[in-house]
């Protein structure tokens, strides 16, 4: 099976060896990749969507991986017992529902963490950092236009980071990420457009509307700033 790009770079980073479980497993590529390739020795395919896990059990019928891939209706963790897996895979969702998800799953996480949310990173960066977990490798990537951000964590403390890192990513800033870095000015070129036009306007809305852009690109800045360091 062949992966798209997103999807390899979050199978690249499951450590060998380690029982999966997929959280939204949807399609079920992840497990089934990963066992294939003799990664991992089993696997949780979890969805909290009949019709996605459906599809799942399809596809892992079809590798014939019965014995290794099992799916399981569950919303998040709930389904989930306590030391099943090694290794959670949580991906393809927003950060404030992967948020929701991770919290609500607290007292039985893995030990290991691969997490790629859609949007509002720095909600999953700040419940690593404030649940006990270090965040040992991240990538960055486009895929169709889009940009991806993606996270491995694991059980333990490690140094703090600060509001800039947890927003754009402690690993991503450290080895100046070359697709992080044209996301940041991406971004300001887009901030600096909106600013013309609310630069037009004097209504309460759109005072409010500056200084939080203002707000951004103090950080947007900050970030940055470590590619001249």
């Amino acid at each position: 099976m062949e992966l798209s790009k997103r999807l390899q770079t979050i199978a690249d980073m499951v450590s060998e060896g380690n029982r999966l479980v997929d959280i939204g497993t949807d399609h079920g590529y992840i497990p089934i990749y990963l066992i294939q390739k003799n990664r991992i020795p089993s696997a949780l395919a979890m969805d909290v969507g009949k019709g996605p896990l459906e599809r799942a059990k399809a596809h892992i019928q079809a590798y014939c991986l019965e014995e290794k891939a099992v799916c399981r209706l569950s919303d998040g963790f709930e389904n989930y017992q306590d030391g099943e897996a090694d290794t959670a895979v949580i991906a393809g969702m927003g950060g404030d529902l992967m948020e929701k998800i991770l919290s609500g799953g607290r007292e039985k996480l893995p030990k290991e963490l691969i997490l790629q949310p859609q949007s509002e990173w720095f909600k999953v960066r700040r419940f690593l950092k404030e649940n006990g977990y270090i965040i040992v490798r991240e990538e960055m990537l486009i895929e169709d236009g889009k940009y991806y951000v993606a996270m491995k964590a694991k059980k333990g403390e490690g140094a703090s980071f600060g509001a800039v890192e947890e927003a754009y990513g402690p690993y991503l800033l450290k080895e100046k990420n070359p697709v992080l870095k044209e996301y940041l000015n991406g971004t300001i070129a887009s901030y600096e457009k909106i600013m013309e036009q609310l630069e037009k306007v004097e209504t309460p809305s759109a005072k409010k509307r500056k200084l939080e852009i203002q707000a951004q690109f103090v950080q947007l800045k900050g970030a940055l700033a470590y590619y001249e360091r």
